[in-house]
């Protein structure tokens, strides 16, 4: 089975047709950036109502996010700044078989699944854009046979209240470290009681997704149903060449060490598999510095790129927030003196408890029954965490807090409490 390149309709015309549907007319479009190995562009874009209802529309979809509109301006001038986010893969044949660049093609559709679907339903507490147009609900409108195997999403832009980026692999300061563990608790408690009995429709790793759309089953239309885009499932061949890699401590982490032949890496990936259990929730699945905008202040952020977003445990996300943009000084009580081994530190564990403290306030599932997460549970499903995401980077390459994270699994691995209970834990449904 082969990709069948999409449509190369201009970007411009595109996000003209996906207005049209709203009474909404094109003023500008300006490349912004070009997205990971050339799959497509983000585009800046400005919008003018071409009605009062529409103008209203807009704002009650934008609100939060748009500047505060100068009341002096006429309805017919008011400009909208919007982001036109246009999948275009690569012009070559790409075999399905290729697991890199299905991932990438399904996690498109599951990020405007989200803004469509999932972001209007979280609050006004979890800031993120606000979905205005998608190609998903072309059928029927006007210009929609111009926008056939398309992938496109309009949505509000971040920035006008939201100026300071990220940036690509940058520290944060203390502020805005607290303000993204603000959103990142706030989106996981509003998201949890989101999380449907019946996990059917989510995505499956993207092989076994692709062989179940061949087959004839197409119900995996949704999320990813494990977030994230390093769980084990997608990278056996990466863990292939670690468990290969003579040179590499982390090797062990490959080795057989449980009945039936399992090592401490796929015990890890056994467990941290949803399953839909209580304390499991939607994460974002890619939390990173360059992935977010703050105030001016700093005082508030607004995450972006929802490719990977699915279910999952919180502490997978904290995992890579911890390891990539938080800074060092943060973790550990010497910045300059980390041990082979380390155990939780007081700078680790404050923030990690400011995290827990913000999610368990208000923590419900759908039928709106409190979710209990105790603190006990948390740190050891943090833990698990860790050695997850040292699993992955050490077959990736290494980034960030490097040191700190080897550290840390050095001596969670020497933690026979913490083997014992994972033991106790695998292909359990609940604790």
């Amino acid at each position: 089975m082969r990709h069948v390149v999409q449509n190369q309709i201009e970007p411009e015309r595109v996000a003209a047709v996906m207005l049209s549907w709203h009474s909404l007319e094109l003023v500008s479009c300006r490349k912004m950036q070009t997205l990971w190995a050339g799959y497509g562009y983000i585009y800046e874009v400005k919008a003018r109502a071409t009605s009062a209802e529409a103008a209203a529309e807009l704002r009650r979809k934008c609100g939060p996010t748009i500047p505060n509109i100068n009341r002096n301006i006429k309805e017919s001038e008011e400009i909208f700044p919007l982001i036109l986010k246009y999948i275009a893969p690569p012009q070559k044949s790409l075999d399905f078989e290729d697991e890199g660049h299905l991932r990438k093609l399904m996690s498109y559709g599951v990020e405007q699944y989200f803004y469509s679907s999932v972001a209007p339903l979280l609050g006004e507490d979890t800031a993120v854009a606000h979905c205005v147009a998608t190609t998903l609900e072309s059928h029927g409108k006007p210009g929609a046979e111009m926008l056939q195997g398309l992938t496109a999403t309009i949505m509000s832009d971040l920035r006008p209240k939201f100026p300071v980026a990220g940036e690509k692999r940058s520290e944060l300061n203390e502020k805005q470290v607290c303000a993204a563990l603000d959103w990142l608790s706030s989106f996981h408690r509003a998201s949890r009681k989101l999380v449907p009995g019946n996990l059917r429709e989510y995505l499956r790793p993207p092989l076994e997704e692709a062989e179940r759309r061949r087959h004839g089953d197409d119900s995996g239309k949704k999320l990813w149903l494990n977030g994230g885009y390093t769980y084990l499932a997608t990278r056996r061949t990466e863990y292939a060449a670690l468990a290969e890699d003579e040179d590499s401590e982390w090797s062990t982490l490959c080795t057989p060490v449980a009945p039936g032949g399992q090592s401490i890496s796929e015990m890890v990936a056994n467990f941290l598999t949803p399953r839909g259990r209580g304390y499991e929730t939607i994460i974002h699945g890619d939390v990173k510095s360059e992935n977010l905008f703050t105030t001016e202040p700093g005082h508030k952020v607004a995450f972006f790129d929802f490719q990977y977003v699915g279910l999952g445990l919180g502490a997978c996300d904290l995992a890579k927030l911890f390891t990539c943009s938080v800074p060092l000084e943060l973790l550990i009580d010497e910045e300059n003196n980390i041990p082979n081994e380390l155990s939780m530190g007081k700078g680790e564990e404050t923030l990690l408890a400011y995290y827990h403290a913000k999610l368990t306030n208000g923590f419900k599932d759908a039928e709106g029954r409190k979710q209990e997460y105790d603190w006990s549970l948390f740190v050891r499903h943090w833990e698990t965490a860790l050695v997850d995401w040292l699993r992955f980077q050490a077959s990736w390459g290494f980034w960030g807090n490097t040191e700190w994270l080897e550290a840390r699994v050095r001596s969670i691995l020497r933690d026979q409490q913490w083997r014992k209970w994972l033991r106790e834990n695998l292909d359990l449904g609940s604790e």
